[in-house]
């Protein structure tokens, strides 16, 4: 699930991109400049964390809850009280 809306927000945040880096005029003086530069980092921020989240999630949440569970049956059933 969380895959999913790391690829969708890559789509979007790349739409965004695609759509403003033409308008931006990153050479103006002033204000417009200032602007264009902080937008770009934002955007290269949110494309950067959200590709860190895709790369870096754990695929195996599953398979390590079962095991975990496992583990604590073989605990539970070695005491004899």
């Amino acid at each position: 699930m969380n895959k999913n809306r790391y690829i969708l927000c890559l789509l979007v945040s790349g739409m965004l991109l695609y759509y403003a880096v033409p308008r931006l005029s990153v050479s103006s003086a002033g204000a417009e400049g200032i602007f264009a530069i902080t937008w770009l980092l934002f955007a290269l921020m949110v494309i950067a964390g959200n590709l860190t989240g895709l790369l870096y999630t754990p695929g195996n949440q599953k398979k390590q809850q079962i095991s975990d569970n496992q583990v604590k049956k073989r605990i539970k059933s070695r005491h004899y009280h």
